[in-house]
């Protein structure tokens, strides 16, 4: 490939990815940016081209106006042969003209400079080198409605002229900037509060969701909004109720398989009962044990907790009625607990899960500890212990039902291999989920169950 090319391409990826970076992350600051993005654009063409024909046109037209009335009236001072009556035509100039005339005889602008910057009188002193063939001065700090004083020297003085303040300025310009500004803080506003309207829905439909994978009812729920957030809704009340069919469905089932399967066991075990004890009986007792008790364990694996309701439950005070429960079996636990933490779940099926977890983690090492950390959304339950752990390319093999490795764990163990399938089964459930590592502190297994807060 071309150097230049590739050069060319990642330095416009670089560019997006910057732009990205810099843009709103949310869907109400996107739609607003595109909103109000063009309406300050359109404003900000406008304006420009307000100043750029309007107010510079008009305030050329009137500066120009303002110096030909000067001029008029000096060269009616200044050209006559006899001495003109000042007052009297000061009094027409003020009448017609709106420009109050005081004359300095014997006075002269020698040493003046003219040093403003401003934009009028810049453009009034060019209207003047046209009009007024003279020495002039002008000054714009004037105070009051007579804002601009205009000096004229003349041949027998300087004429000092008070130009009015809207002679010189347009009213429209002030007029036309306080329509913009009022009209876009008028629409940004219309448009926020329509935006928020139309997000609303959509992060309802978004925390409904969030709440269904959490395994909750959300009866709160109902579909607003655009047509499409409404379809949307539809779809995940259909999604929902789908769900729950099928999971109903397979309870039924396995409730039926398990009521199919528990008769001819029990009439097996009365017949043994009512055989003579022989070690053939025993070893067939033995079996029918194990089968009970494998049909116990996948009916639960499959069943899982879903006829639970969902309550506010103290998570901290959850985990530890398991460790001390525990204790009594296996001796001391170290347990911490970093703050407790109170979340909609389903306490029972939590606390089968984390007494799966924990119940490994004795049954395969000597020694075991459990710390409970909150983080800004979710808690995490963290089981350690000191047993010879497993491979780390087996960690997601073991979650599968009914597999036991026994290449890394005790072969005289119990099970069926469905505790931590259940396990994960059950945090899923929640929105949650089982991650298994190498434990830093026992040098075992970690496993760690988290649950969005």
């Amino acid at each position: 490939m071309n150097p230049f090319r590739l050069s060319v391409r990642m330095w416009r990826r670089m560019h997006f990815l910057w732009l990205k970076r810099m843009l709103p992350k949310t869907l109400f600051g996107r739609t607003l940016l595109i909103v109000v993005l063009p309406t300050i654009l359109a404003l900000t063409v406008a304006t420009f081209v307000f100043f750029d024909r309007h107010w510079s046109t008009v305030t050329q037209r009137l500066v120009h106006s303002v110096a030909a009335d000067i001029g008029v009236v000096v060269d009616i001072l200044d050209r006559s042969d006899e001495r003109p009556d000042e007052s009297l035509i000061g009094r027409l100039a003020e009448k017609k003209m709106d420009l109050i005339l005081t004359f300095y005889e014997d006075m002269n602008l020698n040493g003046i400079s003219d040093r403003d910057i401003n934009p009028i009188r810049v453009m009034l002193s060019h209207a003047m080198d046209e009009r007024v063939p003279y020495p002039h001065h002008i000054d714009m700090r004037g105070g009051g409605s007579y804002a601009i004083i205009v000096q004229v020297e003349g041949k027998r003085g300087v004429y000092s002229f008070q130009v009015p303040r809207r002679r010189i300025y347009t009213p429209t310009t002030e007029v036309f900037i306080g329509w913009m500004i009022g009209s876009s803080i008028l629409l940004s506003i219309i448009a926020l509060l329509f935006m928020r309207n139309q997000v609303r829905p959509v992060r309802r439909l978004a925390e409904a969701a969030e709440a269904i994978g959490k395994g909750q009812l959300v009866p709160w729920f109902k579909a607003e909004g655009a047509l499409e957030v409404r379809q949307a809704a539809a779809a995940l009340m259909i999604m929902r109720d789908r769900i729950r069919r099928a999971m109903t469905q397979r309870t039924t089932m396995l409730a039926g398989v398990s009521h199919d399967l528990r008769t001819p066991l029990t009439r097996m075990k009365l017949q043994l009962a009512m055989m003579p004890e022989t070690a053939q009986t025993r070893g067939f007792q033995s079996d029918i044990r194990d089968m009970e008790h494998m049909l116990e364990a996948y009916l639960a694996f499959a069943r899982g907790e879903e006829s639970e309701p969902v309550e506010h439950t103290e998570i901290g005070a959850l985990v530890a009625s398991v460790v001390e429960s525990m204790r009594r079996q296996y001796g001391e636990i170290p347990f911490a607990v970093e703050r407790d933490i109170c979340m909609p779940v389903r306490p029972q099926a939590i606390k089968r899960c984390f007494e799966n977890l924990l119940s490994n983690a004795l049954r395969y090492g000597k020694q075991a500890q459990v710390t409970l950390t909150v983080r800004d959304n979710a808690v995490d339950i963290i089981v350690d212990d000191d047993g010879t752990g497993i491979p780390p390319e087996c960690y997601e093999d073991v979650f599968k039902p009914f597999l036991r490795l026994d290449a890394s764990r005790n072969m005289d163990t119990g099970g069926v291999g469905l505790g931590l399938s259940v396990a994960r089964d059950i945090a899923r459930a929640h929105g949650g989920d089982i991650v298994l590592a190498k434990s830093p502190t026992m040098g075992g297994l970690r496993a760690r169950l988290w649950l969005p807060a």
